[in-house]
């Protein structure tokens, strides 16, 4: 059914990350698929101020914080070391979450989401926008 599943997820948001991972690995045992979980760390305009001037270090610690969150969850999910990777990138969520799904060429995209509220319809959230304009299907979990 599916050969490669895309978890975008949040690591500072445990309760969606960790509902999120459970359906994609429930797919993924089902399927013997893949999972390719994704983190995006959001270019804010101190980052991008800091990367100006220099400072890579910033970018270098962020970068290095989230490969050690991401390292401790993936020693969490029951499958086998070889079915599991992942990507961490800075940039738009929405975007980067697509553009990997066309990078590894994922199946379907099993993204956490909270309910929606006023901010979200004023504004958007990054489910909404991957519901959107991804090219494969996309599970929304909440």
């Amino acid at each position: 059914m599916y050969t490669t599943i895309l978890v975008p997820i949040d690591l500072t948001e445990d309760e969606l990350t960790s509902k999120a991972v459970r359906h994609a690995l429930n797919l993924a045992k089902q399927s013997g698929a893949n999972l390719h979980l994704i983190h995006v760390l959001p270019i804010s305009s101190a980052i991008i101020n800091a990367y100006a001037l220099g400072y890579m270090e910033i970018k270098d610690r962020a970068t290095v914080k989230a490969e050690n969150d991401m390292k401790i969850l993936m020693d969490t999910i029951d499958l086998p070391v070889d079915k599991i990777s992942y990507t961490i990138t800075f940039g738009s969520p929405r975007d980067e979450i697509i553009n990997t799904a066309k990078d590894v060429d994922a199946d379907i995209i099993v993204i956490g989401s909270r309910r929606p509220n006023i901010s979200t319809h004023l504004l958007g959230s990054t489910a909404a926008g991957v519901v959107r304009y991804a090219e494969s299907s996309v599970l929304v979990v909440r």
